[in-house]
């Protein structure tokens, strides 16, 4: 008897652990992270991905099946389009603290950042409590460079809507005598630094923040959703 039930705790153990390792599986491609990542932003056709991820669409929805198969992303019809989405907000909290222990555990990763952002030392970041310190005093704006519709779906609260493409079109509707702050999809997004560089060579004091906007909202600061300030709704931190 003791060995029939010896078995049994086995069977269930290496069960649970199988559908864990599903998961496990799903995140072991570097492509399904970042693919994951833009979806923590907004909702995305193939097409649109395998273009922001440099892929073939056939390459990227082998990948986002693997993704669908692990009950990750879910996906809806619009019209002759497949658009795909994140099966849960479950998802999003576990990628970011996922990233966090990569951050923490891994030096390679800040090796790999201070590689890159050498090549301008002067784009430096800005800490989330500077920063709401320069925006209280009026002394910075915050300006979202994400493409128009991650912003709708969500970005930091004041934060005003400048896609990186539309920035140097649309200059002359900074204030020249505060800090632009630009931000994107987080610290391994180089959008905000390209808008910095953007701003620089124009004569802005700007800097980046490299805070997304689910750390921004898993830290209790405020979130919005929309695009008409008149119509934005706060969403609750977590």
């Amino acid at each position: 008897m003791s060995q029939i039930i010896s078995t049994a705790k086995r069977d269930f153990k290496d069960a649970s652990y199988g559908q864990l390792a599903r998961i496990g599986k799903a995140l072991s491609s570097p492509k399904r992270l970042e693919l994951l990542d833009l979806l923590c932003q907004s909702d995305r056709t193939v097409e649109a991905l395998a273009a922001e991820t440099g892929m073939s669409v056939a390459n990227t929805s082998q990948h986002l099946q693997e993704l669908q198969a692990a009950r990750l992303v879910e996906t809806t019809k619009n019209g002759r389009y497949v658009v795909y989405r994140l099966a849960d907000a479950l998802v999003s909290d576990f990628l970011r603290r996922f990233r966090l222990l990569a951050e923490n555990r891994l030096a390679e990763i800040e090796q790999i950042r201070r590689r890159f952002f050498s090549e301008d030392e002067k784009v430096n970041p800005v800490d989330r409590e500077t920063l709401l310190e320069r925006v209280q005093q009026k002394k910075a704006i915050v300006i979202d460079v994400r493409p128009p519709n991650e912003y709708r779906n969500a970005h930091i609260a004041g934060a005003l809507p400048i896609p990186l493409e539309q920035l140097k079109q649309r200059l002359s509707e900074l204030p020249r005598n505060k800090e632009v702050v630009a931000y994107c999809r987080g610290p391994f997004c180089v959008l905000a630094r390209e808008a910095v560089e953007v701003l620089r060579s124009n004569g802005f004091r700007a800097s980046r923040l490299e805070d997304s906007v689910h750390d921004w909202q898993a830290r209790g600061l405020p979130v919005a959703v929309g695009e008409d300030p008149a119509q934005k709704r706060l969403i609750r931190a977590h």
